[in-house]
């Protein structure tokens, strides 16, 4: 342990002294839950209390026990670790509350209380410091995993795999995920790994600095390329720090509050000269605009925290605050627009990506009931609560609208999840982000300018 972390670790323990029954470090914040009244407003909109009718399962629920905890009427034990650790942390409950309370902030809080409290013990503890730890925060190491990857994929294993029948050995929720797999393609970050900046095409107005992601850049290179494509059409000059890393993200989601602050800082230093910090998967969004969270008790971190999540923003609200090339191709499709839960709840992003479609010529948006309801994806949820996951997904995949080709959304792990609904239930949609079809369209228009 580094003289900082120890430093950090024993100023923290002293903070606990009002919390009777929160005895480490970074506890929940009280002026989260100051504000509820148990109103009730919050139920209806929370999926699993929907699903199981529990008072434990409900925002209102969860925060009564959080702050027991902290009032030493309960423990920290099993019983109080299940609805923690059951809640989606979607943040709808925050949207619907009068009062604004933070439970997402606070359901982060006591997942690091239980935690160290309750740490992982063997097959889990395994299963967890392997992608938490020894995978995700190490792009190098995902890029050889992307590789085998797709290496599976072009090889022809993958096809003996599906033909032969051997998923059917697998966990059907692992099964399923292979079979929504997408087509790899090679990360921005070694394809760009030489070039300081991507230039704008034309005049440049503005430079921004792109968070690649960790998963993302494997798994979605993609939709990164069309995001570089979609920002340089615009007059930004791009940059790629190249000592980025993963956000942290699943890492709070986790409880491991610690390793997010390690990724925090990095992250932090990497963009330190950045102007703007454009960001294409809503859940990284999310936890860069809450850096500041983890470093409550660290003045000079929290500051720089601050400063840093002011320049983040979602690519879609950049291209819509800034103005963007409305293209002239038609895109003839029928589409719908699913609310990713951490764009519309965590950073109030709604309406600036469908004004983007909608700027789309030949796209016909048709809505979509319950838009910002969650699909059961929340990171990885769906692999630690599969049965829970979904019965989220199938009550969202009832909202969609049959009669579109396209699903649009601005999140992977919601494209995965929606991808997963699509093939289970007999669907036909093709699941895109919205920055994928206005990449889509420019491409067509400067194929039909190539045609004249």
């Amino acid at each position: 342990m580094s003289t900082r972390e120890s430093d950090v670790k024993e100023r923290l323990a002293c903070t606990t002294t009002n919390l009777s029954n929160y005895h480490w470090s970074d506890p929940p914040d009280e002026n989260k839950w100051a504000d509820c009244v148990h109103c009730g407003m919050c139920l209806e909109s929370c999926p699993t209390y929907e699903l199981t009718g529990q008072e434990q399962h409900s925002p209102r629920g969860r925060v009564h026990l959080i702050k027991s905890v902290a009032e030493g009427k309960i423990e920290v034990n099993e019983q109080f670790m299940d609805p923690v650790f059951a809640c989606l942390d979607c943040r709808a409950c925050t949207t619907a509350c009068p009062a604004d309370v933070d439970v997402g902030g606070l359901i982060e809080e006591a997942r690091g209380q239980i935690r160290q409290a309750m740490p992982l013990t063997g097959y889990r503890k395994t299963v967890s410091n392997f992608f938490l730890h020894s995978l995700f925060p190490h792009q190098n190491r995902l890029n050889t995993v992307g590789g085998l990857l797709k290496f599976y994929q072009k090889s022809g294993m993958q096809k003996v795999v599906r033909k032969t029948g051997l998923l059917k050995v697998m966990p059907d929720h692992l099964a399923e995920m292979e079979g929504i797999m997408p087509v790899l393609t090679k990360p921005v970050r070694k394809k760009y790994k030489n070039q300081k900046v991507i230039k704008a095409k034309g005049v440049t107005k503005h430079e921004v600095s792109f968070l690649t992601g960790c998963v993302m850049d494997v798994m979605f290179s993609d939709i990164n390329d069309a995001t570089i494509n979609v920002l340089t059409r615009n007059g930004n000059d791009v940059v790629i720090p190249q000592n980025q890393t993963c956000c942290g993200a699943l890492h709070v989601h986790a409880g491991d509050r610690e390793m997010g602050r390690k990724l925090a800082i990095q992250n932090i230093e990497a963009f330190n000269d950045a102007e703007k910090i454009i960001v294409n998967a809503a859940g990284c969004g999310c936890m860069m605009k809450e850096y500041a969270e983890l470093f409550r008790e660290e003045p000079e971190w929290h500051e720089k925290a601050l400063a840093f999540s002011a320049k983040v923003e979602d690519v879609s609200k950049y291209l819509h605050d800034t103005g963007y090339e409305k293209p002239q191709a038609e895109i003839n499709t029928r589409i719908t627009y699913h609310d990713a839960c951490h764009l519309a709840h965590g950073q109030g992003v709604r309406q600036e990506p469908r004004n983007i479609l909608l700027d789309i010529p030949g796209v016909e948006m048709v809505h979509m009931p319950n838009a910002d309801r969650c699909c059961g994806s929340a990171g990885i949820y769906n692999i630690t609560n599969p049965e829970m996951a979904g019965a989220v997904l199938e009550s969202k995949m009832e909202n969609v609208p049959d009669d579109v080709e396209m699903i649009s959304m601005g999140n992977p792990g919601c494209m995965l999840q929606m991808a997963m609904g699509v093939q289970k239930y007999g669907r036909n949609q093709k699941i895109v982000h919205t920055v994928q079809l206005l990449d889509w369209a420019y491409q067509k228009e400067d194929g039909l300018r190539g045609q004249e």
